[in-house]
């Protein structure tokens, strides 16, 4: 019997896409294909502020701008495959015709998109083949606001069939991959955007953020990213994978290739009053201040910081990318407090059956006969879909014959939720919410363990993700390996990820006592530290995750700030990937 005829769409549609990029990069003009030049060069390393005034002067034209940035997105898509729709000539156009403001706060400024938001005249596949072949009629919110600012949007970048991964790969455009390391992932699911921007064939990259979307790409690449919070940043005009799933809800958010321009990008968005182009956003201005005195380091910081979530302790890699961020903030006279939150193993069982209470059965709807899915995704789902006695068989024999609490605690009651059901585990979340803002308020100063201090911390540091990256593949056994950046989804804390260092294999080694403690600590643990090898993992960016709380945008980019100076304070500068003076 033949398959259903969708399969043989499915086929059409993907061979049709990838014709159409293919086409796109092939006819764009002679001077996207040229060396990179001089003048390239001092466009890709201007501060983005001088950028932008000579732009606004004309001393620079912003097509020159362009130019040089497509040029590298071509180059990085080469290495990388990470870009998917190719806007560059309609992106000349809109300089051309004005459609792009060139007095604004962003004038001339390239910006990549990641594949799910609309811009007029393109499809918004999200990896789906059923999604092709529907361009959108006009921008969304997101990119209105961006041309009104006088960004100039140029292309979109790849990610995960279901944006549930830290991987980057669909049938429509293919893998992509890790420019550090090409049998790596970028990250995901902004993976596209983490290998454009760390390659150095982008300025500002916008993302999504669900349970580490844009944190783990700026991880696994080496760039830079802040996860806001829920209200502070439009979200209108996209597309998705699960429509009208709030109960951890995605925020879109920026990345970007260096901390100066994540700031300047995030306070020029905000001071444009984003909540006159989204009813869905706070009217809360930028608050020049908070970041004013959280940038500097005359008043010490009282820094907590969070070594494990206790279900996957962190590598040796990203275990000293912590200890050389913590050094950095103590060289500066900041006080370091060791911290044990509210258990972060509830936060993600909490989570996880938040985000998957349909039974995963909406992301699963767009799938088409035959078509490639996310090995994590596939995973959980085809569990989600087992009978319930099954499960409770397999649940019965994880718990009390493998003794494997951590795991039978998530396997315990994955299912679909009713409406009942879920309104049940809002109400935990949100109790959990409490607990964590009560317990940051007032906390046991070290040495100190019968005072509560009463004045709360500033921020907290901890990893991004046990692994520096994970090899393609690993979601089959390391989707649950997310507690880090997940946790705070759930919180919808203010969180920024910054490069610090470098896997080097003379530092990072593991012991054999330590992998076959790790190894047998539970299932979480053991399908993220098989992947754990310091020699092949060696040059992968390794960063560290500021975490503030809700709506703590300035005071997150303030401390990173101080984190930096820190860092390269102590001859810890993190030398980004200058991708655009590799070979063609």
């Amino acid at each position: 019997m033949l398959p259903p005829f969708d399969y043989f769409e499915h086929r059409a549609a993907c061979q049709r896409k990838q014709t159409e990029r293919s086409s796109r990069l092939a006819n764009l003009p002679s001077a996207y294909h040229a060396p990179v030049s001089s003048s390239d060069r001092a466009i890709y390393t201007k501060p983005i502020n001088e950028l932008v005034e000579d732009v606004r002067s004309k001393r620079t034209p912003a097509v020159d701008v362009l130019r040089a940035y497509g040029k590298a997105a071509v180059r990085a898509h080469g290495k990388t495959n990470c870009v998917t729709e190719v806007m560059i000539q309609e992106a000349e156009g809109w300089l051309a015709d004005g459609s792009i403001n060139l007095s604004g706060p962003l004038a001339g400024i390239p910006v990549s998109l990641k594949d799910s938001i609309a811009v007029g005249g393109f499809d918004v596949s999200v990896g789906y083949s059923s999604n092709t072949g529907k361009p959108y009629p006009k921008d969304g919110s997101l990119v209105r606001m961006l041309k009104d600012g006088g960004a100039v949007p140029f292309v979109k970048t790849a990610l995960p069939i279901t944006l549930l991964s830290f991987e980057s790969f669909n049938d429509v455009w293919g893998r992509a991959l890790n420019p550090h390391n090409p049998d790596y992932s970028p990250g995901g699911s902004t993976g596209g955007e983490g290998a454009l921007l760390a390659f150095g064939g982008s300025r500002i990259g916008i993302g999504s953020d669900v349970a580490g979307s844009v944190r783990a790409p700026a991880h696994f690449s080496g760039c830079y990213s802040l996860r806001c919070s829920t209200g502070r940043w439009p979200k209108i005009g996209v597309n998705t994978s699960m429509p009208g799933q709030e109960g951890i809800a995605s925020v879109f958010s920026p990345m970007t290739r260096t901390l100066s321009d994540l700031q300047y990008f995030t306070r020029s968005l905000i001071q444009q009053e984003p909540w006159k182009y989204d009813h869905s956003v706070h009217p809360m201005p930028w608050r020049e201040e908070t970041y004013a005195q959280s940038s500097s380091s005359k008043t010490p910081l009282r820094i907590g910081v969070m070594r494990t979530d206790d279900v996957v302790n962190p590598s040796p890699a990203c275990a000293r990318a912590l200890d050389l961020a913590i050094s950095a903030l103590k060289s500066q006279g900041h006080e370091i407090i060791p911290v044990t939150p509210p258990s972060p193993y509830r936060a993600l069982v909490i989570a996880s059956n938040l985000l998957n209470a349909d039974g995963t059965k909406t992301f699963r709807s767009y799938f088409r006969t035959g078509e490639s899915d996310d090995p994590g995704a596939a995973a959980f789902g085809a569990y989600m879909r087992l009978p319930r006695v099954f499960k409770w068989v397999h649940w019965a024999w994880t718990k009390y014959v493998r003794r494997d609490e951590v795991w039978a605690g998530l396997l315990e009651h994955w299912h679909a939720k009713s409406s009942a059901e879920q309104w049940k585990w809002v109400a935990k979340r949100e109790l959990y919410k409490s607990e964590w803002h009560d317990w940051w308020n007032s906390f046991t100063s070290p040495g100190h363990p019968d005072v509560l201090d009463g004045s709360g911390l500033d921020v907290i540091l901890t990893p991004p993700n046990a692994l520096p990256a994970t090899p393609h593949g690993a979601m089959s056994t390391a989707a649950a390996g997310c507690g880090y950046t997940f946790l705070f989804n759930l919180l919808d804390y203010s969180c920024g990820v910054m490069p610090v260092t470098k896997v080097d294999p003379a530092k990072d080694m593991v012991t054999p006592a330590i992998m076959k403690q790790e190894m047998g600590k539970n299932a979480v643990s053991r399908g993220l530290w098989r992947y754990y090898d310091a020699v092949k993992m060696a040059g992968l960016p390794v960063g560290v995750q500021v975490v503030g709380r809700r709506l703590e945008e300035e005071k997150v980019l303030g401390v990173m700030a101080i984190l930096e100076k820190g860092l390269e304070e102590q001859g810890n500068k993190y030398e980004l990937l200058n991708g655009w003076d590799q070979d063609a």
